[in-house]
């Protein structure tokens, strides 16, 4: 155990008297996710939406008095502008240029043609409201769709035989619990499983590939400590620093997710979740982020330097992300206990089934235990590796 603690301190002083790795490894993974997706959320917001402040200015022709006062007049941030016939043309041209939000031209005779109107009639026309407007310009394209659904109002009172959810009462009975956890269930597993193996990718190729290309890896090798002891301690340090930085990638998640969706957050609460949903969580995140930095590790004493491990390690990044997306899918298997059994993919699963407040107990444990077992046997892997001159001093 003393030449293990020793192990962990020398891969401990490395990394953290290094003030670059650090730098970015732990503390630029979150802060750019979280500047990333703040800005990536600003952007949709203001592609998407127009400012709370502007002034919609809607052109209209021979709109009805009626219409007027009981619809149009109730909107806020709209400035409605009675135009002739002769004007029509001009502001479709105006629009077209993106200097007017909409145009809205109803048929001459509008309330009485609509109440003569007689669908069973045959042949019978109904009559048309035209609306112009530039889909390309965030403003015309909200003016529109707010025009749109202000006349199928208007429309259903027309030939209103029932209503549906009417009355004001709340008819959505998901809870805020069902709502976060449907997010979250689809959404964290992915990323948290990017975010681990990426903390590992940073950290176990410069310490073991980036030692043999050094050379200061045979300095290791003949002191005198087992080989087993030298995987264990690198792997228990890497493992640290690795969920240090999977944890700064999170967080910066957790942190930007209300800009990055807007308003489909609202509803969702973190809080939701209880201590015991925290502890399975670290549980599972512990467990394969070893197994991550073994397979590394492993693929980092096998190459030559730091450039080709990291190529080595690429496929399997690859595989971790597939692993990661199958929570989105595979849940008409999550109750069948051998998928705990398979590494990375039962880490995928059981996240999933936590966030989703469907957490099987036994197959959280299956899962933790599996993980730590197949870690063991890839130490031991690892330690045969570090016992071979032909793989640890090639050239």
């Amino acid at each position: 155990m003393k030449n293990i603690l020793t192990i962990i301190k020398k891969e401990f002083l490395r990394f953290f008297k290094d003030s670059r790795m650090v730098l970015t490894t732990l503390i630029l993974p979150g802060l750019l996710i979280y500047l990333i997706y703040s800005f990536m959320g600003d952007g949709l917001t203001s592609l998407f939406e127009a400012d709370d402040n502007y002034i919609y200015t809607v052109y209209v022709y021979d709109m009805p008095e009626e219409l007027n006062e009981n619809y149009f007049k109730q909107l806020k941030n709209f400035k409605f502008v009675e135009i002739s016939e002769n004007e029509i043309e001009n502001i479709k041209t105006s629009i077209e240029d993106k200097q007017v939000d909409c145009l809205v031209v109803f048929p001459k005779d509008f309330m009485e043609t609509i109440n003569s109107y007689d669908s069973t009639v045959s042949g019978a026309v109904a009559p048309n409201v035209e609306i112009f407007y530039n889909s390309t310009k965030t403003e015309s394209q909200s003016a529109y769709s707010t025009v749109v659904s202000l006349l199928d109002t208007f429309e259903s009172t027309m030939s209103n035989k029932f209503d549906i959810n009417a009355g004001g009462l709340q008819h959505d009975l998901a809870s805020q619990k069902d709502v976060t956890g449907q997010m979250f269930s689809m959404l964290l597993p992915m990323l948290i499983m990017i975010f681990m193996f990426s903390g590992c990718m940073a950290v176990a190729p410069e310490s073991i590939a980036g030692e043999k290309e050094r050379g200061t890896i045979a300095t290791l090798l003949v002191t005198p400590i087992k080989r087993s002891e030298l995987a264990i301690g690198k792997i228990l340090a890497l493992s640290v620093i690795a969920l240090l930085s999977g944890i700064s990638s999170f967080l910066g998640t957790i942190l930007s997710l209300p800009k990055l969706y807007g308003s489909s957050m609202e509803g969702m609460d973190i809080s939701v979740y209880n201590v015991g949903d925290y502890l399975m969580l670290l549980g599972i995140l512990l467990s394969s982020v070893l197994i991550m930095i073994s397979l590394i590790s492993i693929i980092s004493a096998y190459a030559k330097s730091v450039k080709e491990a990291s190529t080595l390690i690429m496929p399997l990044m690859i595989i971790v992300m597939i692993m990661g997306v199958s929570s989105m899918f595979a849940s008409t298997i999550a109750d069948n206990v051998f998928i705990y059994f398979i590494p990375l993919f039962n880490s995928s699963q059981a996240m999933s089934g936590i966030f989703s407040f469907n957490a099987n107990i036994l197959n959280v444990v299956i899962t933790i235990f599996s993980n730590i077992l197949y870690s063991v046997l890839l130490v031991v892997i690892l330690a045969k590796m570090f016992n071979s001159e032909k793989i640890m001093f090639s050239k």
